[in-house]
């Protein structure tokens, strides 16, 4: 089965191997502080998302540094991305978006940023800046739709209708933009064809990249509790790799893979055990 990888494409774009550094820039979250809802997404950790980002306590040079030398024990001959993970990173006034991008995408090291944020976080100041930055290195945006099932949205307090996602892409688009669109696979009383709508939504819209992500329950979340209340089952790895093999089946080729599973950090992973097992997951992806 063939697809196109984000390794691929980076290789394609920039000659070499390129790593993501995770950087946690010290935003929070609409869907935290209140002003579009509490809680945050049921299944959203308390380091929201960034579980494997550097300190905020750190500039964002210094996390570059810090990511660098970590990569650099392994390979000395690479490049780049300064991946802004953590909560969500457009939501803080315009001033320190532009300090802090400004900040990572003119590191001599970096080739690209990417940033993680919602749809609903995408107003014109925010555009304007993201149109700047494009033209100074590529500007990857990170949009977390997980579904389209309006049940599932109302369930997992998603905060937004399917429509505001869909404007989001369309804006980003017009100036430019590459996005990333992230979908969650196993989300409760989801059937595959719920998530192979999901996919088949995200490619109509236009996204020109998908990360496709297995559900991980994590200890301190609404999902958790869920969980451990027998409210659903995590998937096992063969239902997995089903429904994996039916998103690549319907996403044309030239739409960049970005991910295929993922993982959650061990410390906190409820279920699926089997993923905190890497090695062996990505053999059977290969295998399939």
């Amino acid at each position: 089965m063939e697809y196109y990888s984000f390794n691929k494409y980076l290789r394609d774009k920039f000659g070499c191997k390129v790593y993501k550094i995770s950087i946690n820039a010290g935003f929070t979250c609409p869907n935290r502080d209140g002003q579009v809802g509490t809680g945050g997404c049921i299944f959203c950790s308390g380091s929201g998302s960034g579980d494997f980002a550097q300190s905020n306590i750190l500039s964002i040079t210094e996390q570059i540094e810090k990511g660098k030398s970590l990569v650099e024990k392994k390979c000395k001959s690479g490049k780049y991305i300064a991946y802004f993970q953590a909560f969500t990173n457009t939501y803080a006034p315009i001033e320190t978006l532009s300090l802090v991008f400004y900040e990572a995408i003119e590191n001599d090291s970096v080739v690209a940023i990417s940033i993680a944020t919602r749809p609903d976080c995408l107003g014109d100041e925010v555009l304007n800046l993201l149109e700047e930055l494009n033209k100074i290195k590529p500007v990857f945006v990170e949009l977390g739709l997980q579904t389209t099932k309006n049940s599932t949205i109302d369930y997992i307090n998603r905060c937004y209708e399917n429509e505001v996602y869909d404007m989001a892409v369309k804006n980003l688009k017009d100036i430019g933009i590459n996005v990333v669109t992230h979908i969650i696979l196993g989300l409760p009383g989801e059937s595959k064809n719920d998530m192979l709508n999901t996919v088949s939504h995200a490619v109509e819209v236009g996204t020109d990249g998908i990360k496709l992500q297995l559900l991980h329950i994590l200890k301190g979340t609404k999902l958790a509790d869920d969980y451990l209340q027998g409210k659903f089952k995590a998937l096992e790895i063969d239902e997995y790799l089903d429904i994996l093999k039916a998103c690549l089946n319907i996403i044309p080729e030239n739409i960049v893979i970005h991910r295929l599973t993922g993982d959650g950090a061990k410390k906190d992973l409820i279920a699926p055990l089997w993923s905190a097992n890497k090695k062996y997951v990505l053999n059977k992806i290969n295998k399939l």
